[in-house]
C-alpha cells in the first residue's frame, strides 16, 4: 500500500490538489474523522464546535488520536494508493511513518489568498470573518502544523492558478506512486 500525506494551513489548496489525483487513489480526510465524531455525539458541525472537538479528543486519546484513527481507515480502504489529507502535527506524522513510508506534501499559499479562497469555498465549517479565520489558524498552529514544514518531503507554492496547482501536484504524485518503493 502506498500512502501519502498532504498537509497546510486551511484555504492553501490541499483539496483542491487532490481532486487532481483522486483517480490515483482514494482520499482519507482527518477532518472527516472529527465530522464523525461531531454527527455520532449529535454536535452541530461549526468551525468553533469541531475546533473544540479536536482539542478535546487530544486531551483525552492523546496528540496523535486523530491519526491513529486514519490508521484504522486506511487498513479497511481497498484502494493501493491512499492520499491523507489534513496532518496537523509532527506526532500525527509519527504515526502514519510508523506504518508506511508516507511523503509528506505540504502546500503553501500566502495569507491574503487562503483567507479569500476561505470566504470563496463557503463550506459550512468555515467563517467569513478574517478574526475567525485567524483564530481556526492559531489553533492549528496549535496543533504543530507549523512544525510539518521542516518535515515535508515536498513544498509546492500554491500562489497562482488551480490548473497550475493541479498540474503540478498530478505531476508530482504519479512521480511519488512510481517510485514509492525506493523512496
Amino acid at each position: 500500500m502506498k500512502v501519502i500525506g498532504f498537509c497546510g494551513l486551511p484555504g492553501s489548496g490541499k483539496s483542491t490538489a487532490l481532486e487532481s489525483v483522486n483517480d490515483l487513489g482514494v482520499v482519507v480526510n482527518m477532518g472527516d474523522v472529527i465530522r464523525n465524531e461531531a454527527i455520532k455525539k449529535n454536535i452541530e458541525i461549526t468551525d468553533e464546535n469541531l475546533g473544540y472537538l479536536a482539542k478535546t479528543m487530544r486531551i483525552h486519546g492523546g496528540d496523535d488520536i486523530i491519526a491513529k484513527e486514519c490508521v484504522n481507515l486506511i487498513e479497511g480502504t481497498p484502494s493501493d494508493v491512499i492520499f491523507v489529507d489534513g496532518i496537523r502535527s509532527s506526532d500525527e506524522l509519527d504515526v502514519f511513518r510508523k506504518h508506511w513510508k508516507f511523503p509528506l506534501v505540504f502546500i503553501k499559499t500566502d495569507d491574503k489568498n487562503r483567507y479569500q479562497r476561505i470566504k470563496e469555498r463557503a463550506r459550512k465549517d468555515d467563517s467569513n470573518s478574517v478574526f475567525d479565520i485567524k483564530k481556526r489558524e492559531e489553533r492549528e498552529i496549535g496543533f504543530g502544523l507549523l512544525e510539518l514544514i521542516q518535515r515535508a518531503d515536498y513544498i509546492v507554492n500554491n500562489n497562482s492558478t488551480i490548473k497550475d496547482l493541479k498540474r503540478r501536484i498530478r505531476k508530482l504524485i504519479k512521480k511519488l506512486i512510481k517510485n514509492y518503493s525506493s523512496l
